[in-house]
């Protein structure tokens, strides 16, 4: 079995990223390394395998790892590999966020489609993310996908811990008093018909309550989030949105279109792709039933709700301070002289529009 996450292929250039690429492959070659001496090995595999292991490859024979790394399992153990892959959107998404987008498509592409389509040594693979990635995007030419997303029945339960799970981890460890903070920060996420609280956050707040009954719930799963979408969403809101927003932030529900297959490039295309963004990425979760695409979306939990909250106040922070420049030389024409003074009205109607925009969200 080869595994490999993906979480950490991030960079500025995308010749960071590629550098970030060998890393992986390095540190899954270090974990096979029994393999390197075996005699039943060609010497071609055996070679090809001391180089990723120093981290050799050369941009061209990088796409070809997975696939070396099933050959050289199959040469030894005789039967064909799975393969894990696991975050495999991450690197797309930073590429989008840095500007290499085209060229980190091109590489997984290739990468995958060597791993996964012409690779005879594979018995089956699994890949997992956040973001159902359309296959006209890095998955073009492969065929049997089985896919599982967020509004799929099968498997659904599996995403996260059911009601019943959690209290039998709080009764286990005697946090039974816990029951009712863990459901207001970390339940509401439903998949398929499942209602599933967020694993991480409810063993990370066990955790906590073991070594302080008195201690208080935590955003543990946001933190370790940039939740740059988040900040993409709130910078992009119209006043219409806006509504919106605050509707959710409320407790109430919005009804929304959602695509569940995107590719990176097309989110800023339309605001209706962020909302897309927001619910497949667990910022957003379904109330009901789906008709024809439309979803109900709600914020799931406490949380998720403190999120937007915070970059509204972001958002809120940095329009009065940008508000407050054209205000400046509004007074500075207004002492000034006539002339002046009409173009600092002018720029002010231009520039200013929107500073008072979601101000009761300023707490």
């Amino acid at each position: 079995m080869v595994f490999l996450s993906l979480k950490g292929v991030d960079g500025l250039t995308f010749e960071d990223a590629v550098e970030r690429f060998k890393s992986l492959i390095q540190e899954e070659a270090w974990r096979l390394h029994s393999t390197l001496q075996d005699k039943k090995l060609s010497p071609y595999a055996r070679d090809m395998f001391r180089r990723m292991e120093n981290r050799e490859l050369s941009g061209t024979e990088l796409p070809d790892a997975l696939k070396l790394f099933s050959k050289v399992l199959y040469e030894y153990y005789g039967q064909k590999v799975i393969l894990l892959i696991d975050e495999y959107d991450v690197p797309l998404d930073k590429a989008f966020q840095h500007g290499y987008y085209r060229e980190m498509v091109s590489l997984i592409r290739s990468l995958f489609g060597q791993a996964l389509k012409t690779n005879a040594f594979l018995q089956f693979a699994v890949l997992t993310g956040c973001l159902r990635v359309s296959r006209e995007s890095i998955f073009t030419g492969l065929n049997n996908f089985d896919v599982n997303s967020i509004a799929d029945i099968r498997h659904d339960e599996h995403f996260g811990f059911t009601e019943q799970e959690v209290w039998e981890l709080l009764k286990a460890y005697g946090l039974e008093q816990a029951a009712a903070a863990m459901k207001e920060w970390y339940d509401g996420y439903r998949f398929g018909n499942a209602d599933v609280y967020c694993p991480w956050d409810v063993i990370n707040y066990a955790k906590k309550l073991q070594a302080d009954s008195q201690a208080e719930p935590q955003a543990f799963w946001i933190n370790t989030s940039g939740n740059d979408l988040v900040k993409r969403f709130v910078d992009r809101a119209d006043k219409t949105t806006q509504n919106e927003i605050e509707r959710l932030i409320a407790g109430e529900t919005i009804e929304k279109a959602v695509r569940l297959e995107l590719t990176y490039d097309e989110i800023d295309n339309s605001i209706d792709n962020l909302w897309s963004v927001l619910f497949m990425t667990g910022y957003l979760t379904q109330k009901e039933k789906a008709k024809e695409s439309v979803y109900k979306l709600i914020i799931p939990n406490r949380e998720v709700r403190e999120v937007f909250i915070l970059q509204i106040q972001e958002w809120f922070k940095k329009t009065i301070v940008q508000a407050g420049k054209p205000m400046q030389k509004f007074c500075q024409a207004f002492l000034v002289g006539d002339d002046i003074f009409r173009k600092a009205v002018f720029l002010c109607l231009k520039e200013g529009d929107g500073a008072t925009n979601w101000f009761r969200f300023n707490r």
